[in-house]
């Protein structure tokens, strides 16, 4: 198992078709302790996770999950807190976490724009912030953060100007941290997925997603787990000389 006893951390776990909570059940069934972070976190969504692993690793799965609102930094560092008080130390983060909205750049009204932000951007760094002293404390961490195509296409299938933004932003932050802490020890990556089947996808005309799909050379979208499979491989030791990267988890649906 690739995350035997493994502390690590996901937040933006709480719904069962998206990849936060994908990647923790792949973390569980590879021996991570898994903490579970969402705004909707609930005794439900754990033991609706723990009911989907193999049985094999249920029995023996560690697995708890925190509400936590991540646009609040008190918050944050409160369930921070929490887990070392609870497990010693934290191995991985992975900032999953995320609103999206597709609102035209002339449409979008200030209050749509700071929460896309605030969500997006400052909730990756508010997590960031609090989980990095623990993780120079202990002198090694690896921090997986996930953006999206959008901010290395300009605006995404989905996602209006805000978004990009948003995710634009959370590339430039991993690779600062990358960059500062990679002399302490301390791993930061980007994964960048595009076209995965989760609910950002909803909404979209079966005819358009035809042809977004034909466009892609793997010709379908991707599923959670392929994204958490990237997460799975950045968390673990075989990402070991792997920092400031940036892995696109987009069927080659942007080859640069």
């Amino acid at each position: 198992m690739m995350l035997k006893d493994k502390v690590c951390v996901v937040a933006g776990a709480g719904s069962p078709r998206g990849i936060g909570y994908a990647t923790a059940q792949l973390f569980a069934e590879h021996g991570a302790k898994v903490v579970m972070l969402d705004i909707a976190m609930d005794a439900g969504i754990v033991d609706g996770l723990k009911a989907a692993l193999p049985a094999g690793a249920a029995r023996d799965a560690d697995v708890r999950g925190i509400r936590c609102d991540i646009t609040s930094l008190q918050d944050c560092r409160r369930a921070v807190e929490g887990i070392v008080t609870q497990h010693g130390s934290i191995d991985c983060l992975v900032n999953s976490a995320g609103v999206v909205r597709g609102t035209p750049m002339l449409s979008i009204e200030e209050d749509e724009y700071e929460r896309i932000l605030e969500v997006n951007l400052k909730g990756t760094f508010n997590l960031c912030q609090s989980v990095l002293p623990v993780m120079v404390a202990r002198g090694s961490g690896s921090i997986v953060n996930l953006s999206s195509s959008a901010a290395q296409r300009g605006g995404g299938l989905v996602g209006g100007a805000h978004y990009a933004a948003s995710k634009g932003g959370v590339i430039g932050l991993t690779r600062t941290i990358a960059r500062e802490f990679g002399p302490k020890g301390v791993r930061a990556n980007i994964v960048c997925p595009a076209m995965i089947e989760t609910a950002m996808l909803d909404g979209l005309p079966d005819e358009r997603m035809k042809d977004i799909l034909e466009a892609i050379p793997l010709q379908r979208a991707g599923s959670p787990r392929e994204a958490a499979g990237a997460c799975l491989f950045l968390a673990s030791d075989l990402g070991g000389f792997v920092t400031g990267a940036t892995l696109d988890v987009n069927g080659g649906s942007h080859i640069h």
